[in-house]
């Protein structure tokens, strides 16, 4: 690991209590976590419509985009996914700091390292939501066809398959995916989280 010295962290001149004032509601982390075919996107997507409507500040920070920038060049070993998870809770805690909603679905397999990025964040600003959906039927969806190439020995280090999913064990959600729509789910994921982005 290399050191840096010499470095000293800037305080801003603006705060987020007084961002989150501009905004008119608290910053949150909204992390979404499940099997790939689970819905994390899809529920996220539709949580992030209402909330927009609502003319909360939102982004949504999803695996595959970040793949393509933040985190181009790494791989699927296990080193990589943790790096990446790492990269995009710093993103996520520079979000949070300026005052908005992010909202992140990834795969997250790793129950250290989504403890890792609850750490990065400010106390009672990560929230843990898992879409749980049963293996057999994520992968009957296999929306991008990934299972089917890992079944077939295409893909390595597939989560569920030849990778584990370490379940959270005390989410500050469940959304059940494998049996409720989207939108059910994305209603459940809004209950909870309306109230909490209120000053």
């Amino acid at each position: 690991m290399i050191m840096l010295t010499n470095l000293y962290h800037h305080r801003p001149a603006v705060t987020k209590s007084q961002r989150e004032q501009l905004n008119g509601h608290k910053s949150l982390c909204l992390w979404f976590t499940g099997l790939s075919g689970s819905g994390k996107s899809s529920i996220a997507n539709k949580v992030i419509e209402r909330l927009h409507e609502q003319s909360i500040h939102t982004y949504l920070l999803d695996g595959d985009n970040t793949r393509m920038g933040l985190s181009k060049g790494l791989g699927f070993s296990e080193p990589e996914r943790k790096e990446n998870i790492r990269r995009v809770g710093e993103v996520c805690n520079l979000m949070n700091e300026a005052g908005l909603v992010v909202l992140a679905a990834f795969i997250s397999p790793f129950k250290d390292d989504r403890n890792m990025v609850r750490q990065l964040l400010p106390k009672d600003t990560f929230v843990e939501i898992y879409v749980q959906c049963p293996l057999q039927q994520c992968e009957q969806r296999d929306p991008k066809g990934l299972y089917k190439k890992a079944r077939a020995g295409e893909i390595s280090n597939f989560t569920g398959i030849d990778s584990p999913y370490e379940q959270p064990e005390s989410p500050e959600l469940i959304v059940y995916s494998g049996m409720n729509d989207i939108e059910t789910c994305a209603r459940q994921v809004l209950t909870y989280v309306e109230p909490r982005l209120k000053l």
